[in-house]
């Protein structure tokens, strides 16, 4: 504050505006085979019949990858979904077969034909996809007509330059009724779009039927003009005079065929999905699971974790092979033998077991792995309660949609699998199917050994740091260290109050700011946490006593 020597008003402005950020902490993430959809691209999914609209309804294959996705969303509303690449996988196209993963992938490739499926899949061949030119007689035999609000002919960006006959009408049809279940039933449809690259809307975007389809269709990319339509991909500014648009009489169809499924993706396929998730910069990931290893192996296992270990901002939930607790004797024995391989680490956590599921798409049951339903616990207790809250129990670890477990562990299975850093998932009479444990895959004892003070830590590392971005460039001096200090301390204030830490305490000073560590032009903070417990072991002491004794004397108080 600026001296004053008589009596006056000062005005001062101080930005307090800076806060830690909030942070997201329920973000799925998962990678598997699909009926359908982008090849090798980050998709988000919001709910279960978003999943199914963009990756298809399962078959006999891809059950196992859809209802391991679909059961985190029965918890959470967050997703990203990465369909994994296989060698045997083909779009639909009346031209060459190839595989074209996504659109980026269709930019590079070469192709032709007249059209190919948007995605790899035998479902690409269920489609048609029918052209109506620019004449009354093609438009009385289109058999999609009445889908049109009358016969295509001029554009008005046509009529500009005295060109004519330029539009079209192009209808994608569910040839099989793969896709509707009924045969003939019209997906989508482009009306009036021209043959002219440089046509344009009256609102000026393009109506350029190549790049209408390309940009708007959920099915087809357009690989090359019919041979028909001689002049399509014309330019109005290219042509010296007036010119009708050959058109035909007759309605074009190209019929999709050799469209292939290759829905049994190897680990080293899955991981290559996984790999897309991988990157903290650029894909914002709390939960991360998948769909379990073949018997005998914790490949895919191994990448979650390695994943969450090198980003450091998420945890892998893994389950052991199927076959580890279906249709085995010893299923305790044999998960804890599956767990002995996995590396220690507090950014995983496994649990015991297969869960059965009922498959609404194919009516049946399935065995499933659960790690999408542990995953979603955790999704849960951020909506219900805090990311540091523990997600187990019959307050916050029930298990939705199970129908039965492959074994429900007793009392004496239980201490086996937790000792080998497995969460039980247990029925009990009247109480439900929980996830019974907290424990992450961390094989020391230390405050990282639960679920809850991982993911405190992850919640508080996340949004200290992302705030701590502001003090770059700044000056390592009192007032910058000062500011932070003041920016940390309300926000762990909060998270005691949240129940999250018992106590904390920053130091951001000469102490550990000192002229070397400045002259390297390094800024530190030393943040000391004491992270809420959650309670594993309850002891009830029932005592009985003679008639006449005060408690007081018994109990001390």
């Amino acid at each position: 504050m600026a001296f004053q020597v008589s009596p006056g008003v000062q005005v001062n402005e101080i930005d307090a505006s800076g806060v830690v950020p909030a942070v997201s902490t329920s973000i799925g993430g998962f990678a598997g085979a699909f009926n359908w959809g982008p090849v090798e691209e980050v998709r988000t999914v919001g709910s279960e019949i978003e999943l199914a609209s963009i990756f298809g309804t399962p078959d006999s294959t891809t059950y196992k990858y859809f209802l391991t996705a679909a059961s985190f969303l029965k918890y959470g509303n967050a997703l990203k979904v990465v369909r994994a690449a296989t060698d045997g996988q083909k779009n639909a196209t009346d031209g060459t077969a190839k595989l074209v993963k996504n659109e980026d992938h269709y930019d590079s490739l070469s192709h032709d034909g007249t059209f190919i499926a948007k995605y790899p899949g035998i479902l690409g061949n269920a489609i048609d996809v029918k052209i109506c030119p620019a004449d009354a007689t093609a438009f009385a035999a289109f058999t999609e007509a009445n889908e049109f609000d009358g016969v295509p002919g001029t554009s008005d960006s046509a009529a500009v330059g005295g060109h004519t006959n330029d539009e079209l009408h192009i209808a994608i049809v569910d040839r099989t009724g793969a896709w509707t279940g009924t045969a003939g039933t019209v997906l989508e449809t482009f009306q009036f779009v021209s043959q002219a690259s440089d046509a344009k809307k009256s609102d000026g975007t393009t109506n350029y039927y190549k790049d209408v389809i390309n940009t708007r269709s959920k099915y087809v990319y357009w690989t090359g003009h019919n041979t028909a339509l001689s002049d399509a991909g014309e330019s109005f500014a290219s042509q010296t005079a007036a010119t009708a648009y050959v058109t035909g009489t007759a309605v074009l169809t190209a019929v999709m065929t050799l469209g292939t499924d290759d829905n049994e993706p190897t680990a080293a396929e899955i991981n290559a999905g996984l790999d897309f998730l991988a990157d903290s910069e650029t894909v914002d990931v709390n939960l991360m699971f998948a769909y379990p290893d073949a018997n005998g192996q914790n490949t895919i296992a191994d990448k979650l974790i390695s994943i969450c270990k090198t980003r450091k901002d998420c945890m892998a939930f893994v389950s052991p092979p199927i076959e580890d607790s279906v249709g085995t004797s010893t299923p305790a024995a044999d998960v804890k033998a599956w767990a002995d391989t996995l590396v220690s680490t507090s950014y995983a956590s496994a649990d015991s077991g297969a869960v059965y599921v009922y498959d609404k798409y194919n009516d049946t049951y399935r065995w499933l792995g659960a790690s999408g339903l542990c995953a979603g616990l955790c999704a849960n207790t951020d909506n219900v309660a805090d990311a540091w809250f523990s997600p187990a129990g019959t307050t916050r670890g029930q298990l939705f949609g199970v129908a039965k477990l492959a074994y429900n562990p007793k009392k004496v299975d239980r201490d086996t699998l937790y000792k080998a850093r497995v969460n039980p998932l247990v029925s009990f009479p009247g109480q439900g199917t929980m996830m019974f444990g907290d424990k992450t895959l961390l094989s020391k004892p230390s405050a990282f050994d639960r679920i809850n003070v991982r993911r405190l830590f992850i919640v508080l590392e996340k949004a200290i740091s992302t705030a701590a971005k502001g003090q770059l460039f700044e000056f390592n001096d009192e007032f910058t260290r000062a500011q932070f200090r003041n920016l940390l301390e309300p926000f762990l204030r909060d998270v005691k109050g949240r129940r999250g830490v018992t106590d904390f305490r920053v130091v951001c000073d000469t102490t550990n700011n000192t002229g070397q560590v400045i002259d390297a032009n390094r800024f530190v903070a030393d943040i000391f946490i004491k992270p809420s417990r959650s309670i594993n072991f309850i002891s009830l002491n029932f005592i009985a006593t003679r008639t006449g004794v005060d408690f007081s004397e018994i109990a001390g108080s």
